[in-house]
C-alpha cells in the first residue's frame, strides 16, 4: 500500500471536465500533492495550462469538449502516451444552472434536458468507457472517481434533469464496480452537498449556514480530499459506493436543531 502521506505516489491520474477550475482544480492540486502525475483536461486550454503550473510531478494540459467521444478517447490516449499508463480517472464537471435554466419540470425543453444529461452523465459514461479500455489493455486494475451530488440521492426541485442524471451516476458506479471487480477496477462517487465555487455562488456567508448541520458551506478541498481517498490504495476494498460530503445535510431530520 502507498504511504499515508502520499497515497497516490507514482500513480498517473486524468482529471476530466473542469480540471482547470473549481472542484476540478482543487482535485488536480490534491492529487499532485498526494504524489500523482496529473493530466488536467478542460474545455479551455489556457485554464488547463494555468492549473498544471501549480502542480508538482509530471503534468499534462489537455483541452476538448467532454461531450465528444473522440475527446474522451484523446484525453485517455494522451495521458497514457505521456505517463506510460493510466491509474485513475476523475470526472468532475456537472450542474444544471451553469448550463440550462432552473425551472419546474413541465417547463423544461427537450434540448435543455438533453444538455443537462450530457453534462452530468453522458460525458461520464464516455470517459469511463475510454478509461476502462486503457485499464484492461495495460492490466493491473484502476480506479474511477466521479463527482456527484446530493441531488442524486434526494429531491432536486427546479433541477429535475440534474438530479436524475446524478442518480444515474450512482447507478453507473455500482454497475462498473460489479462488472469489473474481477479486473481490479473500482468506481466510486464523491456525493457533494453545497460547495462554494465561483459557479455555485449561493450569496450566503460560507461559515454561517444554519440549514447545514456543520454550519458552513463546503469548499473544493473537501471534495478533493474525498477524491484522493477513493482514488488511492487506501480505499482498495471500497467500490460502487457514494461518499457523501455534505456537512450532514442528508442525515438531518425534520426535528434537528
Amino acid at each position: 500500500m502507498n504511504s499515508w502521506t502520499r497515497p497516490l505516489d507514482g500513480m498517473n491520474a486524468l482529471v476530466v471536465g473542469g480540471g482547470g477550475h473549481g472542484i476540478g482544480r482543487a482535485i488536480s492540486r490534491a492529487f499532485a500533492a498526494a504524489g500523482a502525475n496529473v493530466a488536467v483536461a478542460d474545455i479551455d486550454l489556457g485554464r488547463a495550462r494555468e492549473a498544471v503550473e501549480e502542480l508538482t510531478g509530471q503534468t499534462l494540459a489537455l483541452a476538448g469538449d467532454v461531450r465528444s467521444t473522440s475527446a474522451a478517447d484523446d484525453f485517455v490516449g494522451a495521458t497514457v502516451a505521456a505517463f506510460g499508463r493510466l491509474d485513475t480517472l476523475v470526472t468532475v464537471v456537472g450542474g444544471q444552472v451553469a448550463f440550462v435554466p432552473a425551472v419546474r419540470l413541465h417547463e423544461m425543453s427537450d434540448d435543455d434536458w438533453d444538455l443537462a444529461y450530457e453534462m452530468n452523465l453522458g460525458y461520464v459514461a464516455r470517459a469511463v468507457r475510454a478509461a476502462l479500455r486503457a485499464f484492461l489493455a495495460q492490466g493491473g486494475g484502476g480506479s474511477i472517481v466521479s463527482v456527484g451530488s446530493v441531488s442524486g440521492v434526494m429531491a432536486a426541485p427546479m433541477q429535475a434533469a440534474y438530479g436524475a442524471a446524478k442518480a444515474g451516476l450512482v447507478s453507473l458506479a455500482k454497475t462498473v464496480a460489479a462488472e469489473y471487480a474481477a479486473d481490479r477496477i473500482r468506481m466510486n462517487v464523491v456525493t457533494c452537498g453545497a460547495i462554494a465555487t465561483a459557479v455555485a455562488n449561493t450569496g450566503q456567508a460560507a461559515d454561517d449556514v444554519p440549514e447545514i448541520p456543520l454550519r458552513r458551506l463546503g469548499v473544493p478541498d473537501d471534495a478533493a480530499a474525498a477524491a484522493v481517498y477513493l482514488a488511492s490504495p487506501l480505499s482498495s476494498y471500497v467500490t460502487g459506493q457514494s461518499l457523501v460530503v455534505d456537512g450532514g445535510v442528508t442525515v438531518r431530520g425534520p426535528f434537528s436543531v
